[in-house]
């Protein structure tokens, strides 16, 4: 299992769309999203994934995540077996400096929220942070994808 180390912030506005050198079509479903542990199920544009998390380690900085491609039409029959509530976003890809950070832009109920997570080899890297960014989250649970399927955005 790999370690997943990320930081997780609000952004303040759209001015990464112009700095993107990559955009992609995300909806994910949970078959569990339990506390401590999820597995997500995601179709990226034209690929699927299955995700395996564990729990949150470090007020949120990280945890162990497993990952595995698989077909796009078992992904399609599995996300009918999620949890109620699929997450729709698109995800913007923007390099700075040594990092990429990733921000999701969050459509139906969790519209109009925008998040950016940037992912780092240890918890005491800085990143050089984007011009755009806001409020850090990281720990805040609200913002996990897995509560926001849950508690939408645009229901608090």
């Amino acid at each position: 299992m790999a370690l997943e180390i990320e930081r997780k912030f609000l952004v303040l506005d759209d001015s990464y769309k112009h700095e993107a050198f990559s955009k992609s079509r995300i909806r994910q479903g949970y078959i569990c999203s339990e506390r401590g542990r999820t597995v997500r199920i995601r179709i990226r544009d034209s690929r699927a994934y299955i995700t395996i998390k564990g729990p949150s380690l470090d007020g949120g900085l990280s945890r162990y995540e497993f990952e595995q491609e698989i077909p796009l039409d078992d992904a399609e029959q599995l996300l009918t077996l999620c949890e109620p509530g699929i997450i729709d976003k698109t995800r913007w890809l923007v390099k700075s400096g040594s990092h990429t950070f990733e921000i999701d832009e969050f459509h139906g109920d969790n519209a109009p929220l925008v998040m950016a997570e940037v992912e780092m080899k240890s918890a005491s890297e800085m990143p050089l942070m984007p011009h755009f960014i806001g409020t850090e989250v990281t720990g805040d649970r609200r913002y996990y994808n897995s509560q926001l399927r849950r508690h939408p955005y645009s229901r608090w």
